[in-house]
């Protein structure tokens, strides 16, 4: 009977430890750079999209059931919109009157200038069309949100940002077709701290309408970014700002930052913020990562976060026996229709020309004007300990092969040119050749290790199996961070499009399955 008992007592502890291990999730909950996320639901559908910056097609798309586990569908543009020139920033989504919306920032190629754009797409088709700028206002209007006041909409942004002036929180009345501004902007915040004002998300409960901001540095090593509150008893203000701001930052939790991000209400009533943050340590080389904490009303008619003002992984379950995916590799062995959703490549810098043929891919591209180091197509690192392969099955006057890529100025690359095997580096406009050998072997297998997020280690093989390692200690690529994004691991053509990069296969592994 004592043994009994005993195991009925192990049982039912081993029980709830199984189910409070269940009912937590770890962030980031979207891996890899991100920044800037919008999360909507439409019916029991999460849908996200973020920031693409540099990197085309233009803003991802990604949805879920449950804001834990999140798969790519697709971007919001594969190509550029005819207005726009780059910087594509901090989209918005909005649904109404069965419409998806899109607000998006990108530079206007007249001239520039950063302004905000929207698109739609009928239902969640997500097969969005352009409609073109909407803000055009002073010097810069970046930041979108769209919110709806008892069947009034009205778009906000971020006015001022390069002028003189503190910044502001501008607003107007918008179209119920959500394509066009009525009446004149009016101010709803004012930056008169001078510690920067963006990334807003508007929502109203009980007597108070509030407005979720980020302050601060969002960028880099440095960032200090954070997320504070202020409130009114009406949309157009006066807004009061919380005394107790920031009421979430990184510093003492897990992150260096965090911000810029949006609010969801699940259909039982919960409220989970969705922004991006950066990780301390070694994961700061994945970029600004989407991370999820629940947002409760105190007391007082405030707002706070669950787990407090630190920015940190661990988070109460978003839904009852709903458990977290691992981490994927990422394997393409060119036989589809069309390349994977998943790549991404460096379109300011180079028109890409990607062709698949007989379970090949044959890439090229052409350089724009001062690149002088090809085309890159690539993928977000999601951890910081992977490994990447590739085959090349063709031999010309190109360099081809693997890269780390920052921008067109900032890279490193190991693969090969005519007979040549060679590790090129460029740091700040400047190349430089790290090894070279003779290859004469037929077609040559090249890897790349990552270890801690940036120290690089090259390899060379004849039959894919058997490695030559290049480097005995490690390259640091920390210098091919750029000031909003990180570097991404994946494929390089550099060279004539009349002489192509024949790729075989491309292989990524996370953590322990690398090698």
């Amino acid at each position: 009977m004592k043994q009994a008992i005993l195991f009925v007592i192990f049982f039912l502890v081993a029980f709830n430890s199984i189910s409070q291990e269940r009912s937590f999730f770890e962030n980031p909950v979207i891996r890899g750079d991100m920044a800037d996320p919008s999360i909507i639901r439409v019916g029991n559908v999460y849908y996200a999209t973020a920031t693409s910056s540099e990197w085309a097609p233009f803003y991802p798309v990604f949805t879920s059931t449950d804001m834990i586990n999140w798969e790519q569908t697709g971007h919001i543009f594969d190509g550029k919109p005819e207005w726009t020139s780059h910087s594509f920033w901090a989209p918005e989504l909005f649904y109404h009157n069965n419409t998806m919306y899109c607000y998006y920032t990108a530079r206007r190629k007249s001239d520039n200038i950063s302004y905000i754009g929207v698109a739609s797409s009928e239902g969640t088709s997500l097969l969005f069309k352009d409609h073109g700028p909407i803000v055009e206002l002073g010097t810069e209007a970046i930041d979108a949100f769209v919110f709806d006041d008892d069947g009034q909409l009205y778009l906000t942004w971020k006015a001022y940002g390069l002028d003189r002036r503190p910044i502001e929180l501008l607003a107007s009345r918008l179209s119920d077709d959500g394509l066009r501004l009525e009446g004149e902007p009016f101010s709803l915040l004012k930056d008169d701290e001078g510690i920067g004002l963006e990334g807003q998300y508007h929502f109203r409960q009980g007597d108070y309408y509030y407005i979720l901001y980020s302050a601060k540095s969002c960028c880099g090593p440095s960032s200090d970014y954070d997320v504070r509150v202020a409130r009114a008893g009406h949309f157009r203000g006066p807004y009061e700002k919380y005394e107790e701001n920031p009421i979430l930052s990184g510093g003492e939790g897990d992150y260096i930052s965090c911000g810029h991000g949006t609010a969801v209400v699940t259909p039982e009533g919960r409220v989970f913020y969705l922004s991006h943050g950066y990780q301390k340590g070694d994961a700061f080389f994945l970029g600004r990562q989407p991370i999820l904490h629940e947002l409760e009303t105190t007391d007082d008619g405030w707002v706070r976060f669950t787990t407090g003002k630190q920015a940190v992984n661990r988070q109460p379950a978003t839904f009852v026996n709903t458990g977290q995916k691992e981490v994927t590799d990422f394997e393409d062995d060119f036989s589809g229709k069309a390349l994977k959703v998943d790549w991404t490549w460096n379109y300011p810098y180079a028109d890409m020309d990607a062709a698949l043929n007989n379970g090949k891919l044959i890439l090229t591209g052409r350089p724009a004007a001062g690149n002088k180091y090809g085309t890159a197509l690539c993928l977000r690192p999601q951890t910081t300990h992977y490994t990447y392969k590739t085959k090349i099955s063709n031999v010309n006057e190109s360099f081809k092969g693997l890269t780390m890529y920052g921008d067109d100025k900032n890279l490193v690359a190991i693969g090969i040119t005519g007979d040549r095997i060679e590790v090129r580096s460029v740091r700040e406009g400047a190349g430089s050749v790290l090894f070279q050998t003779v290859f004469d072997k037929g077609n040559p297998y090249f890897k790349i290790d990552v270890e801690r997020g940036c120290f690089l280690s090259f390899f060379y093989s004849e039959d894919g199996k058997s490695w030559i390692p290049v480097n005995d200690t490690p390259l640091d690529g920390a210098f091919l961070v750029r000031w909003d994004r990180v570097a991404r691991p994946g494929l390089i053509h550099i060279g004539e499009a009349e002489a192509p990069a024949v790729i075989d296969y491309f292989l990524l592994k996370n953590g322990n399955n690398r090698r």
